[in-house]
């Protein structure tokens, strides 16, 4: 079969990686909808994200690794098969238990971003890369904030489960484009998946995400949340030595301990943390009705437009990051958009009188985390061997997670320690939280600094006729993975 257009191919994992992404932030503000439709409680209405957060966190380090292995085209039409199985499940499901279970499939879809990753890094040009991975990460970067902004209208206009119908005709289409045009690279790794280690990977992984998630419910200092905590650092250790000494690692923690690569999945965690409890807050903040002394009273619609200039700003700002990265380098990249995380978030804590001032700031958020979310990806990809790229992004994109999930948590702990009688939080919490929102983004900033500076042609692809032979790997990527 000829070589398929890299347009074509870019087409599809960005729909693909999309979809996923969307489907992360898109159930969320429609959760009182499902509760009450499904007749379920609250607390159990939140295990529809819960259950995704862990699905995800779990699959897509494994199954990064296993596309390494076994071919990442293979790989990618699976997932992408499931997470259609998962959505058709989400649409039809009659009950909450039914829906959780179906979260739960769909979560596999996480290793969709390292398979995409790996995929353009294998199959395109050389001078390409950079530019290819950064458009890709706009794409994931919006998917996040499109499932904001829709949420809303889709369930106005016409149902909660519309929000996983129209992705199955999405997804159902990807799938077929992508087995007969996603070309399948001969860059294979050698080894098998190691099983002990992704059975351990995914039990402390789980032990450190649930009670991050749930101890607002259960309370910190619960045995529950306490013995998970413990188990997640005992897990840990384990998890780390039986990599050290396996011959086939799931995680090659010599490519971690790359300067460039720790670095940077430090500044992830902690921008992470930042994104992700922003996404989680201020939907409610200006939900909140204006007789709480704060708040705006906004329906879920009128929440997520509010939403909107972050949406157009990160989309925007991640397209510009390919043009601007073989100019001045991810790491400067990095470092701006951590730095204006920071700056928006400040300024959110102290501007927040009018609905303008937020959509301003909102705006700004989202240049940071366009600017951020590419210059990661790019940073990881080119610092990394080719046949370790699916499980070094996935385990990049995991640590955001997990900064995500600790930023959540502590912006809950300060938001809803102390309540007004009518039950609704004071304005202190929120600005408080936002506060440390803004320390993170910039101990991310700062963290961004010590990324070592990149050598110039660090990405590599196959070679294609007319293009300049590709650049062999940088020499800390070698010394580092000799065995």
């Amino acid at each position: 079969m000829p070589r398929t257009s890299t347009c074509l191919t870019f087409s599809v994992l960005a729909t693909g990686a999309g979809v996923f992404a969307m489907l992360q932030s898109l159930i969320a503000p429609a959760l009182p909808t499902v509760q009450h439709a499904l007749h379920t409680s609250q607390s159990t209405a939140t295990w529809v994200m819960t259950a995704y957060l862990l699905s995800a966190s779990v699959f897509t380090p494994i199954l990064g690794r296993v596309g390494d292995l076994i071919g990442k085209k293979r790989t990618l039409v699976a997932v992408l098969f499931v997470v259609l199985l998962g959505c058709l499940l989400a649409a039809l499901a009659p009950t909450i238990g039914v829906l959780i279970v179906a979260r739960v499939v769909q979560g596999v879809g996480g290793a969709l971003f390292p398979l995409s990753f790996g995929i353009i890094r294998d199959e395109f040009a050389p001078s390409r890369v950079p530019g290819s991975i950064s458009n890709l990460s706009a794409v994931i970067a919006a998917g996040g904030g499109v499932g904001i902004v829709a949420a809303g209208p889709i369930v106005s206009a016409l149902d909660y489960r519309w929000l996983f119908w129209i992705p199955v005709g999405v997804v159902a289409a990807t799938v077929l484009i992508a087995l007969r045009y996603v070309p399948e690279s001969a860059n294979r790794a050698e080894g098998s998946v190691g099983w002990l280690g992704a059975g351990l990977l995914s039990a402390w992984l789980v032990a450190l995400l649930l009670p991050l998630s749930q101890a607002a419910k259960w309370g910190w200092g619960s045995g529950k949340v306490i013995g998970l905590f413990a188990a997640a650092a005992v897990l840990f250790t384990v998890w780390l030595l039986a990599e050290a000494r396996s011959r086939t690692p799931l995680i090659d923690l010599r490519v971690m301990r790359l300067p460039a690569v720790w670095t940077t999945n430090t500044a992830a965690l902690l921008f992470g943390a930042g994104i992700y409890a922003l996404w989680s807050f201020l939907p409610g903040f200006v939900q909140t009705p204006e007789s709480a002394g704060y708040g705006f009273g906004a329906s879920v619609t009128a929440s997520g437009l509010l939403m909107l200039p972050m949406l157009v700003a990160m989309f925007a700002s991640g397209i510009l990051s390919g043009r601007l990265e073989p100019l001045i380098g991810a790491k400067p990249l990095l470092t701006t958009g951590a730095g204006l995380g920071a700056l928006a978030l400040g300024l959110l804590a102290l501007w927040h009188a009018a609905q303008w001032q937020v959509a301003v700031v909102s705006g700004v958020f989202g240049l940071g985390i366009g600017l951020a979310f590419a210059s990661m990806a790019n940073l990881i990809v080119g610092s990394v061997p080719a046949d370790q790229t699916g499980a070094a992004t996935g385990m990049n994109a995991n640590i955001r997670t997990i900064g995500g999930s600790i930023g959540a948590a502590l912006t809950g702990v300060l938001v809803t320690g102390r309540l007004q009688p009518s039950g609704l939080p004071y304005e202190s919490g929120y600005t408080h939280g936002f506060a440390l929102l803004a320390v993170l983004c910039l101990a991310a900033a700062l963290a961004a600094l010590l990324v070592p500076a990149a050598r110039s042609g660090s990405l590599t692809g196959p070679a294609r006729a007319g293009d300049d032979p590709a650049p062999a790997q940088p020499q800390a990527v070698a010394s580092a993975t000799r065995g």
